[in-house]
């Protein structure tokens, strides 16, 4: 892996249960750890769903291992990227090498 490839700063964040002064809980998420990447495989597609144009964006994120990164999964964690929200739909730990991780996502709908 050429370490001049990762140039792109991301957000790698978890999501955690909070429970507020009265005993509420609420869903949210924190910044879990931050690290620069390779990204590769941008792609899109359009479809209209009851009459609006839908945009589909496809993306992969390619990081070094650490040992915090070899954690995230696909469900609880996402990445933010140039202010955008990515879900993380698959993680590929490219044959635990532990050289390398690929996550592939698809842009969030807000």
């Amino acid at each position: 892996m050429k370490v001049a490839l990762l140039n792109e700063k991301i957000l790698i964040q978890k999501a955690v249960v909070i429970t507020d002064e009265i005993g509420n809980r609420k869903n949210t998420w924190e910044d879990y750890f931050s690290c620069y990447a390779t990204i590769s495989g941008e792609s899109g597609s359009e479809t209209n769903t009851a009459g609006i144009t839908v945009e589909d964006t496809d993306i992969t994120f390619t990081v070094r291992w650490c040992k915090s990164v070899s954690l995230v999964h696909s469900t609880g964690y996402r990445i933010i990227f140039h202010d955008e929200i990515y879900n993380i739909r698959v993680v590929d730990h490219m044959n635990y090498k532990k050289k390398s991780i690929k996550m592939k996502c698809q842009k969030a709908r807000r």
